[in-house]
Formats: C-alpha cells, sequence, structure tokens
C-alpha cells in the first residue's frame, strides 16, 4: 500500500517550480552574456571587405567647401575626407586612420589631418608626419567637373 502525506504531494510541484526559476535565471544570464560579448565580437572580427569594387563617388559641389575646409563623404562602405586648400586646390584620401581605424579629420589651424583616437596626424598629402599611425592614408584623384566634385580611386601606373 502506498500512501503519500501531503507534504509529498507537494514535492514535485516545489521541484519543477525551482528547476522553472533556475531556467529562468540561467537563461537570462545567457542572454545578458551574449548581449554584452557581441559588440566585443563584432569589433574585433570586422565585416569582410566590400569596397575594392566601389572606384568613384560623388564627393559633393563646389559650393560645399569654402578654402581651407573640408567634409567627410561615404567611399563605397568607408568615410573618405575631401579637403579644400587654402589656395583652393582639393584633395581626397581615405578618412580611415592607419593606426586603429578610427576616423580622421581635417583641422584648418594648422592645415594638417588629425585623429583624435591617439592624436596621430597626417599632412594634406596623406602622409603620416606624427604620432602612431604606420602608413600614410590611401589618397584618391578628384575631378571637378561643372558644380560636382567625383573622387576616384588612383590609377596604378
Amino acid at each position: 500500500m502506498n500512501i503519500q502525506t501531503s507534504k509529498e504531494k507537494e514535492m514535485p510541484a516545489i521541484s519543477a517550480g525551482r528547476r522553472h526559476a533556475l531556467r529562468l535565471l540561467l537563461g537570462s544570464m545567457a542572454a545578458s552574456l551574449a548581449a554584452a560579448f557581441y559588440p566585443v565580437l563584432r569589433y574585433l572580427v570586422p565585416p569582410a571587405e566590400s569596397n575594392s569594387a566601389v572606384n568613384a563617388a560623388l564627393a559633393g559641389t563646389i559650393r560645399d567647401l569654402k578654402p581651407n575646409s573640408a567634409k567627410t563623404f561615404h567611399f563605397g562602405n568607408r568615410p573618405a575626407l575631401l579637403v579644400c586648400l587654402p589656395s583652393g586646390e582639393y584633395r581626397s584620401m581615405s578618412a580611415v586612420c592607419t593606426h586603429l581605424g578610427c576616423t580622421v579629420q581635417y583641422r584648418p589651424d594648422g592645415e594638417q589631418i588629425w585623429c583624435a583616437c591617439h592624436n596621430g596626424c597626417y599632412d594634406t598629402n596623406g602622409r603620416n608626419v606624427s604620432g602612431p599611425p604606420p602608413r600614410p592614408l590611401e589618397r584618391y584623384e578628384v575631378h571637378v567637373r561643372g558644380e560636382e566634385i567625383f573622387v576616384s580611386r588612383k590609377q596604378d601606373a
């Protein structure tokens, strides 16, 4: 004869409730860890390069830039920089620092290109002149057609 007491009848319900609570706790912890590490993983493993297919882009119009100023524009899936020198000449280069991939900006006070991440500096030809950048910026050719300014990759000689 198998007689169960009321305490024994409640045990499976309590045990199932604890298992459910433990599963919920572990599931939420796993979701939190995944949410925390996903951006780190995306930073460490950059997306595949699809920028090589882009050879030219519209950078802007001549009204966009005054002498000794610059603007950032998209060259494929990466930022690029269009600089109007004090002389009125245009220059363009990649806006991705060769040190850690930060976006560079033009500083009109020193007529130089500056990376704020680690204080790296480039001249207006894209050559690295100070700081940690190991290589110059990739230079692009600038073509003015009417009011529009187009930028293209330099052709290998």
